[in-house]
């Protein structure tokens, strides 16, 4: 049976568990967090939901413009909840399709950290810089 792309990026991640037959999606754990990858029109798509809470979509959202100089993960946001996402094509090398997951589990890092301040009550002590418009 032929690899599919999906199978193909898990196994280059090393990541332990097998895709169900037929899927185009998989949810993979990782250090505490849900990683959707999923295949879809050449490409394999990562996806990590950040939070339902829409009052923190202001916040956010301010913090997102001096992301986009630092890292490929985008912040987006539909029906009220804020999510991570991050894609390479599905035909890519090893090399490309690890970075990919490595670099998108950092920005992943970053954005729960920028949550759990502001769970804290903490928030404008960022230990990075970000461009606030």
């Amino acid at each position: 049976m032929t690899e599919t792309r999906l199978e193909h990026f898990l196994k280059s991640v090393g990541y332990p568990e097998r895709v169900p037959e037929g899927s185009v999606s998989f949810t993979m754990r990782v250090d505490g967090m849900e990683i959707v990858a999923e295949e879809s029109g050449g490409r394999i798509r990562l996806v990590f939901r950040l939070t339902d809470d829409k009052a923190l979509l202001p916040t956010l959202a301010s913090y997102a413009t001096g992301r986009m100089l630092h890292e490929n993960a985008v912040l987006a946001c539909q029906n009220n909840q804020a999510f991570l996402w991050q894609d390479a094509s599905a035909d890519a090398d090893e090399r490309t399709l690890v970075r990919l997951f490595e670099t998108f589990a950092d920005s992943c890092d970053w954005w729960r950290a920028r949550l759990a301040e502001r769970v804290v009550g903490d928030a404008e002590e960022i230990s990075e810089a970000v461009i606030r418009p």
